[in-house]
C-alpha cells in the first residue's frame, strides 16, 4: 500500500467521524454546520440570515459545534464585537 492511498484512507476516516458527529446534533445545530460548509466563514448575524434561523437559535447551535470541536472562532478584524465562525479542520 502506497502512502498516498493510506492518506486517501485516514481522511476517509475523518469525513465518516465528521458525518457521525453531525448526524448526532439537534436539526439547527446540522442546519448552521452546513451553510459554514457551503459559504465557509461567517458572522453570527450572516449565518442568521443565511440559514432564517433566529440569532438565538444560531448561538444555540455554534455552541453546540464548538462544544463538539467543530467550529472555531476568531475575532471579527472589521468590526471586533463580532466574532466570525468557520469550521474546525
Amino acid at each position: 500500500m502506497s502512502a498516498t492511498n493510506h492518506d486517501a484512507d485516514v481522511s476517509t476516516d475523518a469525513d465518516t467521524n465528521t458525518e457521525s458527529a453531525v448526524s448526532e446534533l439537534p436539526p439547527s445545530a446540522k442546519l448552521v454546520y452546513k451553510v459554514l460548509e457551503y459559504e465557509g466563514s461567517m458572522t453570527q448575524d450572516s449565518i442568521a440570515t443565511e440559514s432564517r434561523l433566529c440569532p438565538r437559535t444560531v448561538r444555540y447551535a455554534l455552541g453546540k459545534l464548538e462544544n463538539q470541536g467543530m467550529v472555531t472562532s476568531r475575532v471579527n478584524l472589521k468590526d471586533a464585537r463580532q466574532s466570525v465562525y468557520q469550521l474546525a479542520e
